[in-house]
């Protein structure tokens, strides 16, 4: 992992600057602030990617400049899904300026990133990269914090697809649904859940709600309100690294496990990744990647 400071001039390594469109439009002032500090301290490239695509071109003619985001917590998870798509993930840490309604900023909150522009730009500027894990699909997706699986995630995803502000999060849309349609979902979601081999869930029983939660990101949720309702843990310790806490709630009953691979199978199931609707599916499995991506955040 690269610092930010290179050895041969002791100054801050360049940058490239992706700013998410949607964060221009609903707070451009925030953006103009964010790039005159970020302009100011280092060699600076401003990119506005519109599609996947875009992106991939500008990540893959960087150089040697750092990636760093302005905007929400869906452009950074787009710009790590392309890192990890390429291999590139762990080469260099990423930055980034959280821009965007308070909804769609909770995984940077979560992971520390400070929420005014100007700390924030200075933290990329200054700070030091932290690593984190990553919640790699076998679909080729990856979450920053978790995932849920609740009966109305696919109902969500369809009624929310036109109104997405985003063009990149229409487009991450596309990509990750398969050819089931709205009416194959099951909204009271019959699904086997495996943690590492375990049975945590059958079908012959519906569940509320499946949380995979990354503990370097935990948000405050409803499993924290869980905890002590069979005397678990409800947050993963400093040892909890490569492991994703999975927690299922079904009518009478809490189940709780750690696991490093967790497998999801069903009739037909949308979930959320960091929020944001994907699917339906018909199975998925998640894997941890340990310390696969660092976040320059502020010094301690």
């Amino acid at each position: 992992m690269s610092s930010l400071s290179t050895p041969a001039t002791g100054g801050p390594e360049p940058l490239l600057l992706l700013l998410d469109p949607v964060a221009r439009q609903t707070d451009g002032e925030s953006v103009r602030i964010a790039k005159d500090v970020l302009c100011g301290g280092a060699d600076v490239k401003v990119a506005y990617p519109e599609s996947p695509s875009e992106l991939d071109r500008m990540l893959s003619h960087r150089g040697r400049r750092l990636p760093v985001v302005i905007g929400s917590d869906l452009a950074l998870q787009r710009v790590l899904q392309a890192l990890h798509r390429h291999r590139e993930l762990g080469a260099d840490p990423v930055g980034m300026v959280p821009v965007g309604r308070a909804e769609e900023l909770a995984t940077a909150r979560a992971l520390g990133v400070p929420g005014e522009p100007v700390r924030a730009a200075r933290a990329v500027l200054s700070g030091a990269p932290r690593t984190f894990d990553l919640l790699v699909d076998d679909g080729g997706g990856v979450a920053l914090g978790g995932v849920r699986i609740t009966g109305g995630g696919a109902r969500r995803l369809v009624g929310r697809t036109g109104g997405w502000r985003s063009l990149w999060a229409k487009l991450a849309a596309a990509e990750q649904a398969n050819a089931l349609t709205p009416d194959a979902v099951d909204h009271s979601p019959r699904v086997r859940v495996e943690a590492d081999g375990r049975l945590l869930a059958d079908v012959h029983r519906p569940v509320r709600l499946v949380q995979l939660i990354l503990p370097g990101a935990r948000q405050s949720d409803a499993a924290d309100a869980d905890a002590d309702a069979d005397g678990a843990d409800g947050a993963a310790d400093a040892d909890g690294a490569g492991v994703l806490e999975v927690v299922v709630h079904a009518p009478g009953a809490l189940v709780r496990a750690r696991a490093a691979s967790v497998s999801v199978v069903g009739r037909g199931f949308g979930y959320e990744a960091d929020g944001h609707p994907v699917g339906p599916v018909r199975a998925r499995t998640w894997t941890v990647h340990p310390g696969a991506w660092g976040l320059l955040l502020p010094a301690a």
